[in-house]
């Protein structure tokens, strides 16, 4: 056996050499979803009146057969967020275990806070509220109830549970592609339930799907937001409204998520999405400070409280006994199931941007984030401009009140002209409807390009041409759904595309369990397999004497502990002893049948780098891979990494004094002094604090499949490295017992 033995270099990346590029098209993904909205967006252009019977029959069998499932759903993905939030599975880290957060508590609710805002929660927070209030699906229009409740049903299609939809897809987009290195797609959410299959037929309908129902989400959000931005302008500029004038504002978006695309101006857009937030909060504190603030307030105290008290009730409304009267059923088509469908549709646009942001935090973290942050903004921009509007009309402003319903892209400015410096909120509210219309639609663009493409890494984006593709079928599919009827058309529409996305999201929740399910196996599974660990271990003795050996076993091993071990070292382990022991047990592995490889990382294979950690250069993980089962093999990786060890002088073990043990002292001395009488240097260091230096040390980390595990193997001997490994193998045997026995 040499000391050095070669290792050949191979690659863990799926679609082999070097050469092949990072990002490469997902050709039955892309071409399926381009034909269909391309299909559906000439159909809608050149045949209006035939699109709105058909979307409108559509809708009307859904509603009927499929409005309990849209509700089903909605309440139970809730549900299961906060059970995994407060259970057990709430420790478990959306990354390695490891992994640290990318961005500080601040910035990362910043970033929450932001993708809570957009241009339809303008549109809306004054069109439902005065909606409700005059035309509610049951009791009397007009009353003090009728007042409490318009809010706070605007407050319910906004609040909770449909951040409970994005909560879901974000923790199962982060989950899958940063602990269990799945491409960061909807398809890997299915791989605990069907395996491999999930890269084949199945896997395609599943981000096909996504596809659709996001491209649909995304049309009716900007196709809410031209006819705002179309009224702001003639409000401002004298801008006719009309189809003409929001085709040319559509055609403007198109241009700039284009620009975007091809010169990457990703930092610009972030900027302009906090630029976003600022102006929002101006816009909504200038009503509250000029308007009637105490009574405002008042109501926000009162909405927040109806909401939670009557969210069990109205969580499960399908007015299953108001069904003969026909308004009833078309105020669930408009209102419930297509706020529940909307935020299907945005599931997944919304989650990866979530999963992105949130590498490193734990699951009970991301749902409180996610469920809290956003919500209070929500609360707060609703009550504010809803009870506001509301106020307004009880006062005896028809003019709010018919446009509002009849007209409602109007009535959030026909609201802002009763306050003092009109001509400036005018243009603060389409600053800020424009600043949304254009990151919604670069970054509608981005997602569905990324969902349409192969990416070796969550941090790869799609090619530039498949971007603009989409931007440019985006804005086609908003054209043609504006010229089938507008916004009552675009709710329909993603009503339908909405629901083949539902029944998806039940197999995520599926499958997310599922793999969740092993990690609390995982983590069963050390305890069970402790005393085996502890009682396999050998420890031979000098000369045989295993005596001998256990007087210097701890001496060796605090020696090794404040070592101060540099990159020529580390690379002469890896190179050395780890290449040896992973090679040997390696081939003993594939002598008993086990399909085992031994291989260096790649740079995109090799686990990520967490803030703040620093890595030699050029020196990859050494890692061996054992394919004793088809989803959860078992791998064994050492990485290098380079981080601080206190460095001791001679002077810093101390010079005899009273406090130092004296020569009748054996046992003490014992104690202090090494196997040839040298002085240990900690304990002078240590109480001192200030006597010892720092000074870079390398250290060889194991990681498991699921992440880091903290714990140094440099300077390791042949024996008991391959105890560790084996302690590992054995402990991940016990996973699969446990998972095979827990399985239904």
């Amino acid at each position: 056996m040499s000391d050095t033995p070669s290792l050949e270099t191979e690659s863990r990346s799926s679609g082999g050499g070097a050469d092949e590029p990072s990002v490469r098209l997902n050709k039955p993904v892309f071409y399926g979803s381009a034909i269909g909205v391309l299909l559906i967006a000439a159909w809608a252009i050149l045949l209006p009146e035939n699109a709105e019977t058909v979307i409108g029959l559509l809708v009307e069998f859904i509603a009927g057969s499929f409005g309990w499932f849209y509700v089903l759903v909605a309440t139970t993905v809730l549900i299961f967020v906060l059970f995994l939030a407060l259970s057990p599975y709430g420790a478990i880290k959306l990354g390695p275990d490891h992994s640290k957060p990318d961005y500080s508590n601040l910035s990362w609710a910043a970033m929450l806070f932001a993708a809570g805002i957009g241009t339809d929660l303008m549109f809306f927070s004054v069109a439902e509220p005065i909606t409700q209030f005059t035309a509610p699906p049951v009791g009397e229009p007009g009353t003090v109830e009728a007042a409490r409740e318009a809010t706070v049903w605007t407050i319910f299609h906004y609040g909770l549970t449909g951040w409970g939809m994005y909560a879901l897809m974000g923790i199962a987009l982060a989950y899958f592609a940063y602990r269990r290195e799945l491409p960061l797609s909807i398809r890997s959410a299915l791989y605990p339930l069907i395996g491999k299959r999930v890269f084949g037929r199945i896997g395609h309908a599943v981000d096909l799907a996504a596809v659709l129902g996001t491209i649909f989400g995304i049309a009716t959000s900007l196709g809410i937001a031209v006819v705002l931005l179309n009224v702001g302008l003639n409000v401002m500029f004298g801008v006719p409204v009309g189809t003409a004038a929001q085709v040319g504002l559509i055609a403007v978006s198109v241009v700039i998520a284009t620009i975007s695309a091809v010169s990457g101006v990703d930092k610009g857009i972030k900027r302009l999405s906090e630029l976003n937030v600022i102006a929002a909060l101006v816009l909504a504190l200038f009503i509250l400070v000029t308007g009637n603030t105490s009574f405002l307030l008042n109501a926000l105290v009162t909405n927040l409280g109806d909401y939670l008290s009557s969210f069990p009730t109205l969580t499960m409304e399908t007015f299953a006994f108001e069904q003969s009267n026909p308004d009833v059923g078309e105020w669930m088509n408009l209102w419930t199931l297509f706020f529940w469908a909307w935020w299907i549709a945005w599931a997944s646009f919304v989650g990866l941007f979530l999963a992105r942001i949130s590498r490193g935090r734990t699951i009970r973290q991301f749902v409180v984030g996610t469920l809290v942050i956003p919500f209070f903004y929500i609360l707060f921009w609703i009550s504010i401009f809803g009870n506001a509007a509301l106020e307004s009309v009880r006062g005896g402003n028809a003019e709010l009140a018919d446009t509002a319903v009849n007209a409602p892209e109007t009535g959030f400015y026909v609201l802002l002209a009763e306050y003092p410096w009109f001509p400036f909120l005018a243009g603060l509210a389409t600053l800020t409807g424009l600043l949304f219309y254009v990151t919604s639609a670069d970054s509608g663009a981005l997602v569905m390009a990324n969902l349409t493409s192969y990416r070796k890494t969550p941090r790869d984006d799609a090619t530039a041409a498949n971007r603009i593709f989409w931007a440019l079928a985006t804005g086609l599919l908003t054209i043609g759904m504006l010229f089938v009827g507008g916004i009552t058309t675009l709710q329909n529409a993603t009503v339908i595309m909405g629901l083949p996305f539902a029944f998806v999201m039940v197999l995520v929740m599926l499958g997310l369990y599922k793999a969740l399910r092993l990690e609390r196996n995982r983590s069963e599974s050390k305890l069970s397999s402790l005393p085996a660990l502890l009682s396999g271990r050998s420890r031979p003795g000098e000369n045989g004497n295993d005596g001998g050996a256990a007087g210097q076993d701890w001496r060796d091993r605090l020696r090794r502990t404040m070592g101060h071990a540099d990159e020529r070292g580390a690379d002469r382990f890896l190179s050395g002893t780890a290449t040896s022991v992973l090679q040997d047990v390696a081939t003993e592995l594939r002598a008993q049948g086990v399909p085992t490889r031994v291989q260096r990382c790649t740079d995109e294979d090799a686990p990520e780098i967490e803030p703040g950690e620093e890595r030699p250069e050029g020196m990859q993980p050494l890692e061996l891979v054992a394919d004793i089962h088809e989803t959860l093999p078992f791998v064994y990786r050492l990485v290098p990494r380079i981080t601080g060890l206190p460095r001791f002088t001679p002077d810093d073990a101390g010079s005899p004094d009273d406090d130092m043990p004296g020569p009748d002292d054996p046992v003490a001395r014992a104690r202090t002094t090494g196997a040839e009488g040298s002085a240990l240097p900690a304990a002078a260091g240590i109480e001192n604090g200030d006597s010892a230096s720092w000074t870079d040390h390398h250290r060889v980390e194991v990681h498991l499949q699921g992440g880091g595990q903290g714990y140094n193997v440099m300077g390791y001997g042949y024996g008991q490295l391959v105890d560790d490994l084996l302690d590992q193998y054995e402990q991940h045997l016990e996973l699969l017992r446990l998972e095979r026995e827990s399985a239904p």
